[in-house]
């Protein structure tokens, strides 16, 4: 049965850290592109960043360069969203992704709430 639970959201004040990880199962992670996605309320799926299967290439969507970093630990088969320097407008249900070839996997969400 594929998981992808995904862990580590919550209430921040801007300027602050938050740590997302996404733990996979069920399927081969190590060939599987793993990406991080946000929604906010009233607002379209958003590809927040995303890393490689093999390589650890990385790519991010320009409002986030620089404050996130995507991670991966094949051997615990989880996938990490390391967020500094959070903004109001990061907000959002952050849900992460598998993709191989056609094959897409969806976790149900973390919220992320950016507050003073």
């Amino acid at each position: 049965q594929v998981q992808l639970v995904e862990s580590g959201g919550g209430l921040v004040q801007p300027g602050g850290s938050l740590r997302l990880s996404c733990a996979a199962s069920g399927f081969s992670f190590n060939n599987y592109i793993m990406t991080w996605y946000r929604q906010a309320p009233g607002k379209e799926r958003e590809l927040v960043a995303l890393i490689a299967a093999v390589g650890g290439s990385t790519h991010y969507t320009d409002s986030v360069k620089g404050r996130f970093t995507i991670s991966r630990d094949n051997s615990k088969n989880t996938v990490y969203l390391q967020m500094n320097s959070l903004k109001p407008e990061d907000t959002a249900v952050y849900l992460c992704s598998a993709r191989f070839s056609s094959r897409y996997y969806w976790g149900q969400g973390t919220q992320v709430t950016v507050s003073s």
